[in-house]
């Protein structure tokens, strides 16, 4: 599979994104030796298409997928529509539940066989949740150090109001789908829908 060998605190320097959206506790340290340039209008697009990418860990085809699918939703704007997509995705829930520190963290767990969804193990990050559906960390995975280090490190994290989470037995609930403004990643998904459209 391919993977963008970037470092992340590079990216996030080139694209304008603050690490702690990945769920990264760092600072990435800004440097203004260069004179900023003007960006065109295709630029920023660009741009905001590469910001949705890097931040939900999507490759080009998969991401125009979402778009496609966007476009034949009815209960929303195709902007909208795409970052719902976007969050709705498996790795992306477990990340704001708080079960995974990053979204690439939240990948491996579900990869390894670590995740089920409404009793099923699944291993599919791009998985699409519904309402309803709850999710849960596999019995014999919730005792690793690795769940003990991971809750310690997300107890502080704020779980959207379109999630819930049960920390005492690693499990959660999709209680609807994310709203627009419950969407809190900075991109324009405007943008991308005019980057497409041309």
């Amino acid at each position: 599979m391919a993977r963008d060998m970037t470092p992340v605190l590079k990216k996030c320097r080139s694209l304008g994104i603050e690490p702690a959206v990945l769920g990264i506790d760092k600072k990435s340290t800004r440097h203004n030796n260069a004179r900023p340039r003007k960006t065109s209008e295709y630029g920023v697009q660009l741009k905001e298409k590469q910001k949705a990418k890097f931040i939900y860990g999507v490759l080009e085809k998969p991401f125009r997928n979402y778009f496609e699918k966007a476009q034949k939703l009815h209960y929303g704007t195709v902007g909208e529509n795409l970052m719902i997509l976007l969050e709705t995705r498996l790795d992306n829930v477990l990340f704001r539940m708080g079960y995974a520190r990053t979204r690439d963290e939240a990948k491996q767990i579900i990869s390894h066989k670590n995740i089920k969804v409404n009793g099923k193990t699944v291993n599919i990050p791009s998985y699409r949740v519904s309402v309803g559906d709850e999710i849960e960390v596999k019995d014999s995975a919730k005792s690793s150090p690795r769940f003990k280090e991971i809750s310690e490190k997300t107890e502080a994290y704020a779980i959207p109001d379109w999630l819930s989470v049960d920390r005492e037995k690693l499990s959660g609930k999709v209680n609807a789908i994310p709203a627009a403004e419950q969407i809190d990643v900075p991109v324009n998904a405007v943008a991308i829908v005019e980057l497409y459209s041309k």
